[in-house]
């Protein structure tokens, strides 16, 4: 791609974001700083990825999934998941009428544009496969017939530490699914200062929609126009096999704390994530800062750590940072 090709991608990327301001605007009414919980959720959406946020409870991750719905008119609802619940809750179900002898479908929560599945460590095996099919198949199976999902479907599942007592792990396959998994900590003192002066005066903030689904689907065709270099992909590639083979990256203290490195699904994501970073900062190219921004919350669910690295408390996250620190950057 030409310079000139490039500079008019730069000018149309720079119109096409504008729409982001009034997003920003209406979901800052009620979202008291959190930048970057919010810039990462507007990732997810406009790169067509579902996001896991973990925290603990009143971070307002609940709140700012209603709000982003609320702004976009976009159909929204809140799972919450629980050890009892069954598969059935989310999908829907068949339901027999004696007086025509037919079966009708109930269709679940599943099926609207915007999930929040909170707390999603709490519920069992057949109730995550389940919502597996969805997230990576986009569709859902009732009986004998299956549905395809909406376009803007997206997952945004809360998670709390998984330390707490009354969790599962999610399995590995259905974690890979995940484009992003944010860590989500406490707001600074000002910020929650603010935050009891908005949330106790003698009206809540008014969030009032600012675009149309329709708008959603348009920008993230643009998303996927937005330039990367073969030098970014190059950079890509090299820091998705340094979680597999730290050894042949000039990283071999790292290999005994690597049980799993990365999948190619992480590479992929990647670049869409960082598309997506240009598009928030109205740019037409990706460049290794987006790659480096973006990186540690595509890749830290990704890397599988040994009991030795438990023992010697290296995380995930310890380990994507030096390969990050180390890797030659384009």
């Amino acid at each position: 791609m030409n310079m000139t090709h490039i500079r008019q991608l730069n000018g149309q990327i720079e119109r096409e974001a504008l729409f982001l301001q009034d997003l920003l605007a209406e979901i800052n009414k009620v979202m008291v700083g959190q930048e970057t919980l919010v810039e990462r959720v507007l990732i997810a959406l406009l790169a067509d990825g579902h996001i896991l946020l973990e925290g603990v409870p009143g971070l307002a991750k609940t709140l700012l999934v209603k709000t982003a719905a609320q702004a976009i008119q976009a159909s929204f609802a809140r799972i919450q998941f629980t050890p009892d619940l069954l598969p059935a809750d989310l999908v829907g179900t068949q339901i027999y009428n004696p007086r025509t002898s037919e079966f009708t479908v109930h269709r679940g929560p599943l099926f609207a544009n915007l999930i929040l599945a909170d707390e999603i460590n709490r519920a069992p095996a057949k109730v995550q496969s389940a919502l597996l099919e969805a997230m990576q198949e986009r569709q859902i199976t009732i009986g004998d017939t299956t549905y395809r999902m909406d376009p803007l479907f997206t997952v945004l599942a809360t998670q709390n530490p998984i330390e707490q007592e009354g969790t599962y792990p999610l399995p590995e396959a259905q974690v890979d699914r995940f484009m992003l998994k944010v860590i989500v900590d406490y707001p600074k003192p000002t910020e929650e200062r603010l935050m009891l002066d908005r949330m106790t005066g003698a009206a809540l903030p008014l969030v009032n929609p600012v675009l149309e689904p329709a708008h959603l689907h348009h920008a993230r065709e643009i998303v996927r126009q937005i330039y990367v270099d073969d030098k970014i992909k190059d950079y890509v590639l090299s820091l998705v096999l340094a979680t597999r083979n730290p050894g042949n990256n000039g990283l071999s203290d790292l290999k005994p704390f690597i049980a799993f490195g990365a999948s190619p699904r992480a590479g992929i994501y990647l670049i869409m994530a960082a598309r997506a970073h240009a598009f928030i900062q109205g740019r037409g190219f990706v460049t290794p800062e987006d790659i480096k921004l973006i990186a540690p919350d595509v890749l830290r669910h990704r890397v599988l750590t040994t009991y030795e690295a438990e023992a010697e408390r290296v995380t995930s996250a310890d380990i994507v940072q030096r390969i990050l620190d180390y890797a030659d950057v384009p």
